[in-house]
């Protein structure tokens, strides 16, 4: 099949705050450091790849590439200033590995939402950054441990400072939402859960049902299932489907698998991540793609494997 370019699509926003908003497709960072060259050089490319398409946030955690991640685009921040202004920048914080400024004290994978690494990754993460105050922090695990008063004030704190404009969480089903938020004077923003047509629970399970009643940007890592719900995943039906309808609209799988993710009314943002710069140009492409119900349905019907009740 000769794959049909499209005509660049407007990047719609999505609000998070009254003073804040994203570009409904996230590019994701979490596999920055994975690259060959990660010079500033080229991780710029990949930016401005992404701001040509109207997309302007950019994903990152303390933990990603081994603690190296953040350091990467701050260095290409501080190579190219003029981007900051061009750009939002997300992170988080909580989860620990032994690698990286960890690698020396850390035994295992372990969260820590207290109060003192909540604030010494935020300002680390500023650091290595180079900015003055990160857009949208994010808790990135439910803790088992957690004291929500002493995180609740850490976070609030870092808001009230200027550190951080915005909170939200990532992985959080709605009672562990529910829990934090009460111990916060600041609203939760966001949610960034895993959503795509190889991870279909949340809806139903009543965590994308909780997140839109409270009208909570909802982000969605993996959009691709990790490449599952292309074929790797062994869901042949839904491999098939998407081929099939894929080659009738005139575009790839994989952007009919995001687009899919963008049909939904809770205008939901894909966080989509990848380190080459031809891919990188087509992440908007999503975007203009139109899905009418029953397109919806015969995927999601696809990726359930049996017919809806």
């Amino acid at each position: 099949m000769t794959r049909m370019r499209h005509a660049p699509h407007p990047m719609e926003r999505v609000q998070i705050t009254a003073d804040l908003s994203f570009s409904r497709v996230v590019y994701g960072m979490w596999r920055l450091g994975d690259d060959i060259d990660t010079s500033p050089r080229h991780v710029q490319a990949k930016i401005l790849a992404c701001l040509d398409q109207g997309i302007t946030t950019m994903d990152q955690a303390d933990i990603y590439g081994g603690y190296m991640a953040e350091e990467i685009l701050g260095n290409t921040l501080r190579a190219y200033p003029d981007l900051k202004s061009r750009i939002e920048l997300v992170t988080k914080c909580d989860i620990i590995v032994p690698a990286g400024r960890h690698g020396g004290t850390a035994r295992l994978k372990y969260y820590d939402s207290g109060r003192n690494h909540v604030t010494a990754s935020a300002e680390a993460s500023l650091r290595l950054l180079g900015v003055d105050h990160i857009d949208l922090l994010l808790i990135h695990r439910p803790d088992p441990l957690v004291d929500p008063d002493e995180t609740g004030r850490a976070l609030d704190d870092l808001v009230q400072s200027g550190k951080v404009s915005a909170i939200g969480v990532s992985n959080f089903r709605p009672w562990d939402w529910s829990l934090l938020q009460s111990a916060m004077q600041t609203r939760l923003a966001g949610n960034q859960i895993e959503l795509s047509l190889g991870c279909t629970d949340p809806f139903t399970n009543g965590d994308l049902a909780f997140l839109q009643q409270r009208k909570v940007a909802v982000m969605a890592w993996s959009p691709l299932g990790g490449g599952a719900v292309l074929g790797a995943g062994g869901n042949e039906k839904l491999t098939a489907t998407l081929q099939q309808m894929a080659q009738e609209k005139g575009i790839d799988p994989g952007t009919l698998a995001v687009a899919w993710l963008l049909a939904h009314p809770a205008r939901i943002l894909p966080v989509i991540g990848t380190n080459t710069i031809s891919r990188i140009r087509s992440l908007s492409e999503a975007v203009g793609v139109s899905l009418d119900r029953q397109d919806w349905f015969a995927l999601y019907t696809a990726a359930l494997g049996h017919e809806v009740p």
